[in-house]
């Protein structure tokens, strides 16, 4: 391989302009694998960092929902989460996480992105070789411990990219919700997390799907992936929200309640439209600070299970690939993301996805 740079976008802290910065490349090391990025969509956690609302090593290369072509392959390379051969020119997706395989939280919990020794693309600092671990960038190095995925020639770039993330964090949920046929469910947010979870939601046999939203042109989304009404939380009182449920919930309630808009209220709003026994699966609150204030004795008194879900296992990331392979035809999944930007204009990428201009905007290197 001939020793060139890579260019990338990085990060020096909120309000600050990203900078173009060329990286040494160099060939993969054993079990690395070097791969041109070809897109990476812009998630609600790297406009987080961005603001300032969380924690991000500076400097830094954002960016974890990315799809590439493979450059190399180092050495003693892993098959791909389907037994695959991987090489040059085949097109992947990735975990966004590296993990070791041995600790408790890997071998024992079966929560490998819970890894003791963790790395995530697109939250390391970009500093020490071999730098390139994100998305907004010519180049991504893969390291040993990350589930590498073959992309399908029928999925276009983006469909394919927010599957690393966002996607694949939703087949974790779904599972995690254990919708039965003929349940209903509701779903709080109708960004790219709760579109794939209406969608996900109703081909696990969910009987009906309402989804709560306040932004006009999200409610209509949310129909079009399968939502059977509508509701905006932020114009109906509690009881007017409730009696909205209960008309698409015949057992009194939702059976399940899914969280995906990252608002505090959410959480106990969410509460107070499940049934006896219901179960709550929440995503969106990721941020620190994310207080709330709820009468805890209503989780008891109603028997309600409610479960954290962050990030996936790599078995989630095939289940999303497979959904969206599945759906790509029916579904306007790769209309999800609806403006792309040039790495000389990532700023804008930002500004569009903050001020809810663009649902999933995108870098294309």
């Amino acid at each position: 391989m001939t020793p060139e740079d890579g260019l990338a976008a990085v990060f020096e802290g909120p309000g600050r302009p990203f900078r173009l910065v060329g990286y040494p490349l160099r060939a993969p090391g054993p079990g690395t694998i070097l791969v041109h990025v070809l897109l990476s969509s812009i998630c609600g956690s790297d406009v987080h960092a961005w603001t300032g609302r969380r924690a991000f090593p500076v400097p830094g290369i954002l960016g974890h929902e990315i799809v590439g072509v493979i450059e190399a392959v180092g050495p003693s390379a892993p098959p791909d989460l389907r037994g695959r051969t991987l090489g040059p020119g085949q097109r992947v997706i990735w975990t966004e996480y590296v993990a070791c395989g041995a600790c408790l939280p890997c071998r024992v919990l079966d929560l490998p992105q819970k890894c003791a020794q963790v790395r995530k693309y697109g939250h390391e600092r970009s500093t020490e070789p071999p730098h390139l671990l994100g998305g907004l960038a010519e180049y991504c190095y893969l390291l040993p411990g990350t589930g590498v995925l073959l992309v399908p020639d029928p999925i276009s770039d983006a469909e394919a990219a927010p599957v690393s993330c966002g996607v694949a964090t939703i087949a974790a949920v779904i599972e995690a919700a254990a919708i039965d046929r003929g349940d209903a469910v509701v779903v709080q947010g109708a960004g790219l997390l709760g579109l794939y979870a209406i969608a996900m939601a109703r081909a696990v046999g969910a009987a009906s799907v309402v989804a709560l939203e306040a932004v006009p042109s999200r409610q209509a989304l949310a129909r079009r992936f399968g939502a059977d009404a509508v509701l905006d939380p932020t114009t109906l009182d509690a009881h007017a929200l409730g009696a909205g449920v209960r008309a698409y919930a015949p057992r009194g309630g939702a059976d399940v309640v899914i969280e995906t808009c990252g608002v505090p209220v959410a959480l106990p709003q969410g509460l107070s439209v499940l049934r006896v026994g219901g179960r709550l699966v929440t995503a969106g609150l990721v941020v620190p600070g994310a207080t709330v204030t709820l009468d805890a004795s209503e989780i008891v008194r109603r028997c309600i299970i409610m479960r954290g879900v962050h990030n996936y296992h790599p078995r989630h990331l095939v289940r999303a690939l497979d959904f969206v392979t599945d759906h790509c035809d029916r579904l306007p999944l790769g209309a999800l993301v609806d403006a792309t930007f040039p790495l000389a204009a990532a700023d804008g990428a930002f500004v569009a996805a903050a001020e809810r201009r663009a649902l999933r905007p995108a870098v294309v290197p």
